[in-house]
C-alpha cells in the first residue's frame, strides 16, 4: 500500500504544479502573445492552444515518471521529492524553450516592420524623384524644364 500512496501522492503534486503553472502562463501569456501577433483574438486562441499543449506535455511527462523506478534504499518521501523535481526540471526546459520560440518569432515580426517601414520610405523617395523632386538625377532643373548645367557637365547614365 506504500507504493500505492507514494504514486497517488506524486500524480496529484504534479497534477497540482501542472495546473497552477498552466494558470499563471494563462494569464502572463496574454499580453506578450497580443505584442507578438498584433490581434487580440488571435493571441487569446493561440494562448489557450499553448496551454492545453504545456498541460498535456507535462501530465504525459508525469505520467512516465511516475513509473520509472527509483533505486529502493530511498524512502518514499525521497522518491517524491526526487520524481517532482524531474518534473519541475522538465517543465522548466519545455517553458524555456516555449519562450525562446515566442521570442523569436516576435523579433521576426519586428524585423518585418522595420523592413517594411523602409521599404515604404524608400518608395516614397523614389516617387519623388520621378516627379521633378529633389533628388531627380542629373543635376538642377532650369526654369524650362532642361537641365540647367551643360550637356558636358551632366553625369552619364
Amino acid at each position: 500500500m506504500q507504493g500505492t500512496g507514494s504514486y497517488l501522492a506524486l500524480v496529484l503534486v504534479g497534477v497540482l504544479i501542472t495546473v497552477g503553472v498552466g494558470q499563471i502562463l494563462l494569464r502572463s501569456g496574454q499580453p506578450f502573445l497580443e505584442d507578438v501577433f498584433q490581434n487580440n483574438e488571435t493571441a487569446h486562441s493561440i494562448n489557450r492552444l499553448l496551454v492545453v499543449l504545456f498541460h498535456l506535455l507535462t501530465l504525459g511527462v508525469l505520467g512516465m515518471i511516475s513509473i520509472i523506478p527509483v533505486p529502493s534504499d530511498a524512502g518514499p518521501a525521497q522518491t517524491i521529492v526526487f520524481k517532482i523535481g524531474v518534473v519541475l526540471l522538465l517543465v522548466g526546459i519545455a517553458y524555456g524553450v516555449s519562450m525562446l520560440v515566442l521570442l523569436r518569432i516576435r523579433e521576426r515580426r519586428r524585423q518585418a516592420a522595420v523592413s517594411a517601414a523602409i521599404d515604404e520610405k524608400m518608395a516614397e523617395q523614389r516617387q519623388g524623384q520621378g516627379r521633378g523632386g529633389r533628388f531627380r538625377r542629373g543635376g538642377a532643373v532650369g526654369p524650362d524644364g532642361e537641365s540647367a548645367q551643360a550637356p558636358s557637365e551632366q553625369p552619364e547614365d
